[in-house]
This record gives C-alpha cells, sequence and structure tokens, in this order.
C-alpha cells in the first residue's frame, strides 16, 4: 500500500540513505559540464542548455524505443577530449550521488567509449578513473566501487584487452566486468572464455539481459556468462522456469524502473515488473541506469516506486539492504555496510 499521497516532498526520500548498483557514467554527464566541454574543445553541439539537453536527454515527447535511448550515447562520446575531462566527469558522478545521499555505490564506466575520441590507451583511461572515482569518493565519504563495462556489439578482442585490465585493477577499486549494449541483435556467448577467466581472478560479474531480449538471455547470463547479477532482466517475468532458475542460485536483480519505461521495455511506469518481481521472490534493487539521461535522481526514482508502483516505504528499505547484500565487496565490509545502513534506515 501506499504510504505517502502523491504530493510528497522529495525531502522524505532524500533523508534515506541509498545504495546504488547500476548507474552508468557515460549517463551521468551534467548538462553544463557538457557546454563547458564543447567550448573548450572546439565541439559543434547547441549552444544552449535547452537544446544540447535534447540530444543528450530523453524528452517527454520522443519515441520511448530502445533505438532513440541509446543513441544519446552517440552524442555522448563526443565529449571525452582529454584526461582532465574524464577526471571531471568521474568527480562529478561521484559527487552528484554524495549528494543524493547515496552512500554506497557501484559506478559502471566503458573504457572503449571513454577512450574513442581521441584514441586515448584504455590502461589510461582506467587510471584516470580509478583515482577520480577514489579521491570525490574519500573528499564526499561515500564508499565507491567501479565496474568495468564492454558492449555485445564490439570485438571479443576489445573485450579481452578491458577484461585484463581490469583484473589487474582490483586493487584500484574495480570490482566487476559488465557487458551491455543491444541484447535484442548479439548474443553473450562469444564473450563467455573471457567472463570465465575474470571470474577466476577475482572479478564478480554482471550482465545486461532481459531488458530488450527476453527471458532465454537471462538464462543465458546466468548458464553461460556466469552472471551474479543481471542488469535490469525485467522480461525474467515471461519465463517462469527462468525465474525459478534465479531463485535458485540467488541471482540479484538491478532494476531501473524510468529507464525501462524510456527504452521501451515497459508502455507505462504503472506497467513494470518491480513488484511482480518481488512477490515473485526474486531479490531486486531500485537504480537509476543513467540518471543524466533520464532527468532522474535516486532519491526520485524511490518516490516513483512508492507512488507509481506502491511500494512501501519498508519495501524501499529492504531493496536497499538487498543491495548491499549483493555489493561487490568482502563479506567483512558488507556487513559493515549493512551495519551502518540499518542504523540510518531506522
Amino acid at each position: 500500500m501506499r504510504e505517502y499521497p502523491p504530493t510528497t516532498s522529495l525531502n522524505i526520500f532524500l533523508v534515506l540513505p541509498k545504495a546504488e548498483l547500476h548507474r552508468h557514467l557515460e549517463g551521468s554527464l551534467r548538462i553544463e559540464t557538457m557546454l563547458e566541454i564543447a567550448n573548450e574543445h572546439g565541439l559543434t553541439v547547441p549552444a544552449s542548455i535547452v537544446h544540447l539537453s535534447d540530444m543528450v536527454q530523453i524528452g517527454e515527447n520522443e519515441p520511448y524505443t530502445f533505438s532513440n535511448f541509446l543513441e544519446k550515447f552517440k552524442t555522448l562520446r563526443l565529449f571525452y577530449r582529454s584526461p582532465e575531462v574524464i577526471t571531471r566527469v568521474t568527480r562529478e558522478a561521484v559527487e552528484d550521488a554524495a549528494r543524493d545521499n547515496v552512500r554506497y555505490m557501484e559506478l559502471r564506466f566503458t573504457p572503449v567509449a571513454l577512450s574513442r575520441a581521441e584514441r586515448f590507451p584504455l590502461h589510461d583511461v582506467m587510471d584516470w578513473v580509478c583515482k577520480s572515482a577514489t579521491e570525490t569518493a574519500e573528499k564526499f565519504g561515500i564508499d565507491v566501487k567501479l565496474i568495468a563495462s564492454v558492449n555485445r556489439h564490439e570485438s571479443t578482442e576489445l573485450a579481452e584487452q578491458v577484461a585484463w585490465i581490469a583484473s589487474n585493477y582490483q586493487d584500484k577499486g574495480i570490482v566487476g566486468l559488465d557487458i551491455a549494449g543491444n541484447e535484442a541483435e548479439f548474443s553473450g556467448k562469444p564473450f563467455a572464455p573471457i567472463f570465465r577467466e575474470a571470474k577466476e581472478s577475482g572479478l564478480k560479474i554482471t550482465v545486461h539481459a532481459g531488458e530488450w531480449g527476453g527471458a532465454e538471455n537471462v538464462r543465458e547470463a546466468i548458464e553461460v556468462l556466469g552472471a551474479d547479477r543481471i542488469g535490469h532482466g525485467v522480461r525474467v517475468m515471461e519465463d517462469e522456469n527462468v525465474v525459478a532458475l534465479a531463485k535458485e542460485r540467488g541471482t540479484v536483480f538491478e532494476v531501473c524502473v524510468t529507464s525501462n519505461h524510456q527504452s521501451g521495455v515497459t508502455p507505462t511506469l504503472k506497467a513494470h515488473p518491480l513488484s511482480k518481481m518481488i512477490e515473485a521472490g526474486l531479490k531486486t534493487t531500485i537504480n537509476t541506469d543513467d540518471p543524466s539521461i533520464s532527468r532522474i535522481s535516486l532519491s526520485s526514482e524511490f518516490q516513483m516506486a512508492n507512488e507509481k508502483l506502491g511500494l512501501s516505504m519498508k519495501t524501499l528499505k529492504e531493496q536497499t539492504i538487498n543491495a548491499l547484500q549483493a555489493a561487490f565487496v568482502s563479506e567483512e565490509d558488507r556487513e559493515r555496510l549493512v551495519k551502518e545502513f540499518k542504523r540510518g534506515l531506522e
């Protein structure tokens, strides 16, 4: 049952300590920062925030399709023009999360995307992100871990390079490997050996699946790619056998409600299956995915889940604890985080 009326202040959700497992660095850029970068580096983009936002954010009158959603990243990839830019956008992503009272976050980034505009070496890109995230996290008192991400539509050779560097950067904050991109047209199976080796090296595995592809992709993520967690995964509900598999394996779902609606996975926010996933006994968490593209924060996602999906405050707090229990950290750190958050959630 809803605990608060639709007019509830966002502050009620802002004061809650929150944890996030699924946020993309490349979808977290501030509009103002993009304009400054464009001016500094001579990029041809609209000169106003209003017109630039049309290119990099989802508007109310746009088609809510996965192709339109992915189109935003084509523009965003123009901005990674220097080490200073990559350092800055990482710093601001962590700072924005901290100001939203996110106290634990796993920030995923795609080294190939960040390197492409200026052909930076992948290990340099990963150095810049790791250093900036670590320094900013310490400054703002937020726990931040990093997940390196690869794309299904790109080569396994590139993915292998990213995975190899990531496995050697575990002492710099990288804790996991992710695969994202167009799952409707590209299978994850060719990447299975890479993910198997990454897991053997100590990295945890999260896989985008069951978003633009059906429940069979969730099965593939679990059985073939060895996923510890599933990014999105909402179409798991299309197959009760895959639901049973996920429950048996204890697989955790990183659910992103607004993103799923804007990318055409669900026709409306109210039609989102998060409530059904919870009722089915699946382990779920609430996340932003790309807060800048979707014009949201984690606090506003909690508010929306309360008002549109009817999730109670108790359930929302359980989602936060679920995230901590599924975090890619040591058992010692997990126990510490759960204990700290439970005090803040009382």
